[in-house]
C-alpha cells in the first residue's frame, strides 16, 4: 500500500519509535501516546484488519504483544493493560493496517476508558445466540 503510513514505517520509509522488530511485525510507540508506553504491534505485510490476516502471522503477533507487555510492565511499572484491536470505522479504526493497541494501565483515572454498558436488561440472549449458531 504506497499510501499507508504503517507501511512506511514497517519499510524504515518513516521513522518510528521501534522498541521490537523481527521478520514479521514490529512494535512501535503510538504517537497519541494515550497512556505513557502506548504502543503498537503491526504486521510488516499489509492486512486491512484482522478478519484479513493470517492465523500464523496472528499468533505470532500475539506473542509479540505478549512480550512487548512484559517489557512494558517491567520498564514502566504499568500495574495492567488493554490489548485493543478495532476493526472498521464504527469500532474506531482510523489507519487501515491491521494493528493491535496495548495501552498500559497505570491506575484507574489515567486518562483511558474502555466503557462497556450493561444492556443484559434489553437484549434476548437466546435470539442473539440463534441468529449466531443458525
Amino acid at each position: 500500500m504506497d499510501n499507508c503510513i504503517f507501511c512506511k514505517i514497517a519499510n524504515h520509509e518513516i521513522p518510528g519509535k521501534i522498541i521490537y522488530e523481527d521478520d514479521i511485525c514490529m512494535a512501535f510507540l503510538d504517537l497519541s501516546q494515550t497512556t505513557d508506553g502506548h504502543t503498537l504491534v503491526i504486521p510488516k505485510n499489509h492486512y486491512a484488519h484482522i478478519l484479513e490476516v493470517d492465523n500464523q502471522t496472528l499468533a505470532h503477533m500475539m506473542e509479540v504483544v505478549q512480550k512487548v507487555a512484559l517489557q512494558l510492565q517491567n520498564q514502566l511499572h504499568a500495574k495492567g493493560f488493554n490489548i485493543i484491536t478495532n476493526m472498521n470505522e464504527v469500532a474506531g479504526q482510523t489507519v487501515h493496517h491491521f494493528h493491535i493497541h496495548i495501552i498500559p494501565r497505570y491506575n484507574r483515572d489515567d486518562g483511558f476508558q474502555a466503557h462497556y454498558q450493561d444492556r443484559s436488561q434489553d437484549v434476548n440472549l437466546d435470539d442473539i445466540y440463534q441468529k449466531i449458531t443458525k
